[in-house]
């Protein structure tokens, strides 16, 4: 990924948060046109994740600093016995439909998670995502305003919204959108419900950005390594009829303009000439590919 690539796909990641029309949705058909894989820019997909998390707090500051007090005199009142009081503290309860909203999200993402990353391989599930968020959209724009605001708002209509958040993981299908899409389904006040859907983006791409960090920071060392030039080492070994490659990943050449031979690339050369039993194996910081030799 070269510099003109990056602000790409930055300015999408920025435009297409606050619209309805599904930002990691364009953000996967950019890659696939770039020729970009994924797992050489998860570091800069999880600093993109951080980049909105950041302009949600801007814009919505007011709104989470009164949760955040809230949260304090929560604790205070269950302490002392006077329990959660929703119905006397607005506030209050928004941060508890918050996270009844959150908890659905988070079982599907957890769940589903190797699912909804086989649908970024190929553009047929991100455009058929992007149909799904069309109609999504129409049926928001044709349906008539809602009356319901915080106080009326039920644990059953956080769930459902929060469910349909679970399914927007899948490409394509905003985010956005589709929470807003269930919350005009609940009747909820249009105002509000936009407010709502961008509250509960923050717990949701705040857990994405966590869980995803730690693969991203060895893919960012690993991608450093590869381009500082130094010799790594490599290990070869015949075990049960399988040549035994460890740590496959060759250091950059100076007179080469490529930036090395990683193990992705390296396991789908294998495969090209030796069909899909390759074996790849992953421990800790340290990668092993079996290859089989075809001889008893």
């Amino acid at each position: 990924m070269n510099y003109f690539e990056a602000i790409i796909l930055g300015l999408v990641q920025g435009l297409a948060e606050f619209l309805p029309i599904s930002s990691s949705g364009h953000l996967a058909l950019l890659q696939q046109a770039f020729g970009i894989h994924e797992d050489k820019v998860l570091l800069f997909a999880v600093l993109l994740h951080v980049g909105t998390l950041i302009s949600v707090f801007i814009v919505y500051w007011k709104d989470i600093w009164e949760l955040i007090v809230e949260l304090c005199l929560t604790i205070r009142d269950l302490c002392t016995g006077k329990g959660l009081r929703l119905a006397e503290r607005p506030i209050r309860k928004l941060g508890v439909m918050i996270i009844v909203a959150t908890i659905p999200t988070a079982i599907i993402g957890l769940v589903f998670s190797d699912f909804f990353d086989s649908l970024y391989n190929s553009v047929i599930p991100i455009g058929v995502g992007l149909i799904i968020t069309g109609f999504l959209l129409i049926f928001a724009e044709k349906k008539g305003e809602g009356n319901r605001g915080i106080q009326q708002m039920n644990f059953r209509n956080a769930i459902f919204i929060g469910l349909v958040q679970g399914v927007a993981i899948c490409p394509g299908i905003s985010r956005s959108g589709s929470t807003l899409f269930g919350s005009l389904i609940c009747n909820l006040d249009r105002k509000f419900a936009v407010k709502f859907v961008f509250l509960i983006s923050i717990p949701s791409i705040l857990g994405s950005a966590v869980l995803e960090a730690p693969a991203a920071l060895e893919a960012g060392v690993t991608a450093a390594a590869i381009t500082s030039g130094k010799p790594m080492r490599i290990h070869i070994d015949i075990e049960n009829n399988y040549l035994i490659v460890s740590n496959p990943i060759q250091p950059k050449k100076s007179n080469d303009s490529s930036s090395g031979v990683g193990l992705n690339n390296l396991s789908n050369r294998c495969k090209l000439m030796l069909g899909e039993e390759i074996i790849v194996i992953k421990e800790n910081n340290s990668f092993t590919v079996k290859v089989p030799l075809g001889y008893e």
